[in-house]
């Protein structure tokens, strides 16, 4: 049986909740991603050019990576890692880069889950393979509507 997290991000509480509830049906351990500097109502109105998630989204490549509060995390007791957040700009926000950067996913199957208002996946584990090359990154699922524990955990146990 392999060791599996759940380490998600969320601005807003509706990850959060979906994270806890995969984390509870698949018997995963559960850790936030907490941004060192937390997010503002208003750094979070996408609709202005000028707020930091804007500006932290439309920045090229490596230019903006959110520091995170913590680095205690112990991916290496991890076999799988379920990565969730709130879909951005049709992608994961920068701060999940900064996340998945911080540490050594070689060997790790990491599978990305996400909360959207309007978005698909998209091309998300695709990109988020390119952050963690010594992964395997594998196709991940939105968590917008309630799912039963039962699906939560023939979905996870596809990836062990």
């Amino acid at each position: 049986m392999s060791k599996k997290l759940v380490a998600f991000f969320s601005a807003g509480g509706v990850t959060k909740r979906a994270a806890e509830t995969l984390a509870s049906a698949i018997g995963a351990d559960l850790y936030e991603i907490k941004p060192a500097v937390p997010y503002t109502k208003d750094d979070l109105n996408w609709t202005n050019d000028k707020s930091r998630s804007s500006v932290e989204m439309k920045a090229p490549g490596l230019s903006s990576r959110p520091a995170i509060a913590d680095s205690d995390a112990n991916i290496a007791a991890y076999d799988v890692v379920f990565v969730g957040f709130p879909i951005w700009w049709y992608t994961a926000p920068t701060i999940i880069h900064t996340f998945l950067e911080a540490y050594d996913f070689s060997g790790k199957i990491v599978v990305p889950f996400a909360t959207s208002g309007g978005s698909s996946m998209g091309n998300i584990s695709s990109t988020l393979q390119k952050v963690v090359p010594a992964a395997s990154v594998r196709e991940g699922r939105l968590m917008n509507s309630r799912v039963s524990a039962s699906d939560l955990n023939a979905w996870a146990d596809s990836f062990v």
